[in-house]
């Protein structure tokens, strides 16, 4: 299958943003005590040899990239989890994991070289001063955002700033054939952990945790206590797809589901030190019923929450086999801005387990198991996971779990998209951004349209699907969708209720027909 060089980070985006969720995985943030002051013969033939080519080698040399080079090799011989993590990505993963950035509040796309608003955020700055989905931002103080091919990058870096900073916008609104000029003040920007909390059915809620960043627990408990305010009495919490984060939120969120004294987790350091972590007397929804959906991308935490739930028997986990990583991280920063996240301890389920896969074959070959599960067969059949009876446990009510190797669900259901490469595209951001440009065409016949006409349009007729197929060939994706054509006319529709009318409609009509859904309901 060949990609378009123009979309072939758009088709791996969800699959990078996934890796860097898993690489980086859960950790707890540093202590403050300071452990690397001690003589080494080591270190001081690293410093002098910095310090020679610095001094006296015959050309100028960045020796700041020399470190970097050596930083990252001497944590390549290490696992897959201690990273180097240099200054322009720490401050991407710091925003994410924070929970907010300060900026103007608008989702884009860069179409045809325009910086387009595919929709403002939320009671955000571009909100309020009134910019609409199909604008187009043309100026940002007199910076030229158009015809200038510019990155992602560079386009955060104009649009970001400090919390009350001014920017005045020249805006284009298409619809209307005319530009003008916007002045507003950039504000914080919350970027949502848990995408939606709704009603499945009358007694049943759904909450979509997408990681676990310092704010995670706050949104899932603001959504538990709505869901519990309208009566439910069970809850499916959705991790399928969630790399991890920060190892405290995904206790927390148990913790709610736990009675007291329960453990939740335990970890193990090089010393053999062990520190277990119990539930408290605070727990909001201890007695109801509790499902927890995994996948083989659910990593680190949300693996410490579905091990915490399967093991004191508290819920059903279902889906498949996840990802399969066990370690935990603290971070050391350094004065330029980037990290290092060292591995301190190995994490443990209550039973015992390790959920550690191994990782003896390299990081490529680690990062990539995944695709040797669809050639395996495992993402199809549960008989297909390769389990070692030496790594059984029990659980308190005698349920025989796994370690080595993920969190195997009590109830085994397969993946949808059989095709890898068809289930990359549909997480990929070129769903997006098709279903903008289909607006941009006819986001006049759209904007009148009720939320019921607009699904019994969209079931009736195949003109999107059609024309996504050939959108997909037209950029050079060698890629049939037929046999998958119900599953992609699903998340084409769901994208097109998000951008019409918000993520709690593009969940509504994602789930209505997911397969794991259908299976843990019945």
């Amino acid at each position: 299958m060949k990609f378009s060089s123009k979309y072939l980070p758009l088709i791996l985006g969800a699959t990078l943003a996934l890796a860097l969720g898993v690489l980086l995985g859960e950790w707890i943030q540093s202590t403050g005590e300071n452990h690397f002051l001690a003589k080494s013969t080591s270190k001081s033939k690293l410093n002098k040899l910095i310090d020679f080519i610095e001094n006296d080698y015959v050309d100028d040399v960045n020796t700041d990239s020399i470190v970097n080079l050596t930083v990252d090799r001497i944590m390549e011989q290490l696992d897959p989890h201690s990273v180097y993590v240099p200054p322009n990505e720490q401050v991407r993963v710091e925003e994410t994991m924070r929970g907010d950035f300060v900026g103007i509040g608008v989702s884009f796309y860069m179409y045809r070289d325009t910086l387009a608003v595919i929709r403002p955020i939320e009671n955000g700055p571009s909100a309020k001063a009134g910019i609409k989905a199909g604008d187009r931002i043309l100026y940002a103080n007199k910076t030229k955002l158009f015809g200038r091919n510019l990155s992602s990058d560079s386009l955060f870096s104009i649009l970001k700033g400090t919390r009350g900073s001014a920017v005045q916008l020249i805006v284009y609104r298409k619809s209307q054939q005319k530009k003008f000029s916007i002045n507003l003040k950039r504000d914080v920007i919350p970027l949502k952990s848990v995408d939606v909390g709704m009603l499945l059915e009358a007694k049943t809620g759904y909450i979509k945790i997408n990681r676990f960043s310092e704010t995670t627990y706050r949104e899932f408990k603001a959504s538990l206590l709505k869901l519990k305010s309208l009566g439910v009495n069970s809850v499916i919490l959705d991790l399928r797809n969630n790399g991890g984060g920060y190892m405290e939120e995904a206790i927390a969120v148990a913790d709610d589901f736990l009675k007291k004294d329960q453990l939740i987790v335990f970890t193990k350091n090089k010393k053999g030190v062990i520190q277990k972590t119990f539930a408290t007397d605070n727990g909001i929804f201890e007695n109801g019923k509790v499902v927890v959906l995994i996948n083989e991308n659910s990593a680190s935490a949300s693996e410490i929450l579905a091990g915490a739930i399967q093991d004191n028997d508290r819920g059903i986990v279902a889906g498949r086999r996840s990802f399969g990583k066990g370690l935990v991280q603290r971070e050391m920063n350094f004065e330029d801005g980037s990290a290092v996240r060292l591995t301190v301890a190995r994490y443990y389920t209550p039973t015992g387990r390790s959920i550690q896969k191994s990782y003896k074959k390299g990081n490529e070959s680690y990062f990539n198991e995944s695709e040797a599960r669809f050639l395996s067969g495992e993402l199809y059949a549960k008989d297909s996971i390769k389990i070692a009876d030496s790594l059984k446990f029990k659980t308190p009510k005698g349920r025989i779990v796994y370690g080595g190797g993920g969190i195997v669900p009590d109830v085994f259901v397969p993946i949808e998209i059989e095709d890898p490469n068809v289930n990359y595209l549909m997480r990929s951001g070129m769903v997006g951004n098709f279903v903008f440009e289909q607006l941009d065409l006819h986001r006049a016949e759209f904007k009148q349209i009720s939320l019921d006409a607009f699904r019994l349009k969209m079931k009736k007729e195949d003109k999107y699907y059609n024309a996504f197929q050939r959108y997909v060939y037209k950029n050079r994706i060698a890629l049939n969708l037929v046999k998958n054509k119900d599953v992609v006319k699903r998340f084409l529709n769901a994208e097109f209720a998000r951008q019409l009318y918000g993520d709690d409609k593009y969940y509504e009509l994602l789930l209505k027909e997911d397969r794991m859904i259908q299976k843990v309901l019945k």
